[in-house]
C-alpha cells in the first residue's frame, strides 16, 4: 500500500525563482555589477538543498537555458553550470544542512566558484576575453549573502509550508 504525498507551494519556488532571474537582470551601475552575486543559483541551491525531491539537475538546466536567454550568454553556458551545482548540492544535501550557516556560506563560495569557473571555461573556448580578478566578486558576495538568502527562504518555505 504506498501513500501519497501531496506537494504543497510549488507556486512560492517558482515566484522564488522568477524574483532571482528579475534580480539577475535588473540595471545596476557599473561599480555594483561586479558585485552582483548569481541570484538564480543561490536560490537554486537553496531548494535542492531543502526539497531534494522536487528541485534538481532538471530545474537547474531549465533555470540556465532562461538565464542565458535574459542574460544574451552563449545559450547553454548557464545551464550547465547550473546542472552541476544542482548535481553536487543533492549529492551533498545531507551533509550541507547539517552545518552552521558560517559553514553553508563557505560551501556556496565553493560551489558558486565552480559555477563562475565553467562559465569562464566556456568562454574561454569560445574565445571571450579573459577577466581580471574581479571576475570572481559575485562567488564572494553570494557566499556572504548566504546566511540572508538562508533564512528569507527557509522562513517563506515555512510561512507557506512548502513540501
Amino acid at each position: 500500500m504506498s501513500t501519497l504525498i501531496r506537494h504543497h507551494g510549488g507556486a512560492v519556488i517558482f515566484l522564488t525563482f522568477v524574483v532571482a532571474l528579475v534580480l539577475t537582470v535588473v540595471p545596476l551601475p557599473d561599480d555594483l555589477r561586479i558585485l552582483r552575486p548569481d541570484w538564480v543559483l543561490l536560490v537554486l541551491i537553496y531548494w535542492c538543498m531543502a526539497l531534494p525531491q522536487r528541485v534538481g539537475v532538471g530545474i537547474g538546466w531549465l533555470l540556465g537555458l532562461f538565464t542565458d536567454a535574459l542574460t544574451g550568454t552563449l545559450l547553454g553556458q548557464h545551464a550547465l553550470a547550473y546542472s552541476l551545482v544542482a548535481f553536487l548540492t543533492l549529492k551533498l544535501h545531507q551533509r550541507l544542512r547539517l552545518y552552521p550557516l558560517w559553514q553553508q556560506a563557505l560551501s556556496m563560495l565553493v560551489l558558486l566558484a565552480l559555477g563562475q569557473l565553467l562559465m569562464l571555461w566556456i568562454n574561454g573556448i569560445v574565445g571571450s576575453p579573459m577577466h581580471s580578478w574581479l571576475y570572481w566578486m559575485p562567488s564572494l558576495t553570494g557566499a556572504l549573502l548566504w546566511p540572508f538568502v538562508f533564512l528569507l527562504l527557509r522562513g517563506l518555505r515555512r510561512a507557506f509550508r512548502v513540501i
